[in-house]
């Protein structure tokens, strides 16, 4: 009897069962711009304190170093905020592929053009450029897997997705660990290798359905010569779609959007994101060699990754069990604890590298919850709009973060400093009760 039942009831089917190859390959390609996004954001991480010892040159001190590298930091974050909402638009208007063929060739050429910078300011510069590609890469990507997987598996998904950002630590981390000893120059150009994803992009992805059924309503709209004469929803179609994310529907849903995407991005890279450098200044004592340094700096960015790259995956399954509030509740309460307990406690680098990876579950994992949730709270005619809109704007605000940690860098030792920014994640706390639950609900058309 146990067996026949076995037979007629064989349980749950595995998260990747009716999934086809296609969306696997969506999913893939969307990974893998990402990924890159990821390895060209975190050169800099690691090449911060050698790249700004050669450029500050008269200038060159620790307390240089953190100022000038929090200005940097800020203007990459200003960039990438604006690549997001600018190629968040365009995406909405043009498609989701050829806007990730766009940006991923812009933040690849402008990574390898840093290594050309002579001066501060050059870098600067470079780095701008490229995080305008970087922020516009997200939200294209993000939209597309979101509108080809289905409904159910939806969530999954956008957590392999943004697992993608671990795996570009890893690249970043290794370049450093092979490449490091050849100088900041080389990891730099490294970072042109992504525009080859453009020819995978170029070749093998379509736009979705919906986009393309929201394009062909908007024309027949359009052809509509007498305003009257359009439906309600033909003239959402035709307003344009920043305009919409505040009409009187939707401007909650924005408001709090931006604001858990400002707690994440402000955490991470107003303390994470300088783990490299406080890594660095543990050890100065201990007079290593330039290579040794380097090995162990790297090893601290995988541990951390290690961490990272399960809270990017668990978060998709958690909030499918428990819902997307209460597991960005948990992300934001251990973020809070585990800054402090990592960065100011310790003073051993072994005990440091134990804990990063519990503190990159929780303020790395975080960010699997933007391409989840975010999508579910537009239609689709704005999605890319309201997803690179939320995401960036709170990367605008969040771009305060370096410079507050480098003026925090001035005033206490580097390790405290980084554990103040840690209070911001009790800000995102607060605003969850403000925030609509998806759970369940199918993707707005």
């Amino acid at each position: 009897m146990r067996e026949e039942e076995r037979q007629t009831n064989p349980g749950p089917k595995p998260f990747w069962a009716e999934v086809s190859g296609y969306q696997w390959l969506v999913l893939t390609v969307a990974w893998l711009g990402w990924v890159f996004d990821s390895m060209d954001s975190t050169l800099y991480a690691v090449t911060l304190q050698p790249a700004l010892h050669e450029l500050l040159g008269a200038e060159n001190s620790i307390q240089g170093i953190e100022w000038y590298g929090g200005v940097i930091f800020s203007v990459f974050l200003i960039g990438w905020a604006l690549g997001g909402v600018l190629f968040g638009v365009l995406a909405d208007y043009i498609g989701r592929t050829r806007t990730m063929i766009l940006t991923i060739l812009i933040y690849s050429i402008f990574t390898g053009m840093a290594a050309l910078s002579h001066t501060w300011w050059e870098l600067t510069a470079y780095r701008f450029l490229t995080a305008l590609g970087i922020g516009g890469e997200w939200a294209a990507g993000a939209a597309l897997v979101a509108e080809t997987w289905p409904e159910a598996k939806r969530a999954k998904a956008a957590g392999i997705l943004q697992s993608a950002w671990a795996a570009g630590f890893f690249l970043a981390a290794l370049a450093n660990l092979w490449l490091g000893s050849y100088g900041w120059r080389i990891l730099f150009l490294v970072g042109i290798l992504p525009a080859l994803v453009t020819l995978l992009v170029r070749f093998t992805v379509k736009e979705p359905e919906r986009w393309l059924k929201v394009g062909e309503d908007r024309k027949h709209a359009l052809q509509k010569v007498a305003p009257a004469a359009r439906s309600e929803r033909e003239r959402e179609l035709l307003e344009f779609s920043l305009k919409r994310l505040f009409r009187r529907d939707l401007r909650s849903r924005t408001a709090v959007g931006s604001l858990l995407a400002f707690v994440a991005v402000f955490g991470l890279w107003g303390a994470t994101n300088w783990t490299p450098t406080l890594v660095r200044e543990m050890l100065a004592p201990q007079n290593l060699d330039p290579g040794a340094v380097n090995r162990y700096v790297s090893y601290s960015v995988m541990s951390l990754n290690i961490g990272a790259l399960a809270g990017y995956l668990a978060f998709g399954p958690i909030a499918d069990r428990i819902g997307r509030r209460a597991t960005f509740f948990l992300m934001c309460l251990g973020s809070f604890v585990m800054l402090p307990l990592t960065f100011y406690s310790p003073k051993d680098y072994t005990v440091v590298l134990g804990l990063l990876p519990v503190m990159g579950f929780f303020n790395n994992g975080i960010f699997s919850g933007f391409p989840i949730y975010l999508p579910e709270l537009y239609p689709t005619s704005i999605r890319a709009t309201g997803v690179g809109f939320c995401f960036n704007i709170g990367r605008v605000l969040a771009s305060t973060g370096p410079l507050v940690k480098g003026y925090l860098g001035t005033l206490f030792e580097p390790g405290k400093a980084a554990s103040l920014i840690g209070i911001v994640y009790l800000l995102g706390i607060v605003a969850l009760p403000f925030a609509p639950e998806t759970k369940g609900k199918p993707l707005p058309d």
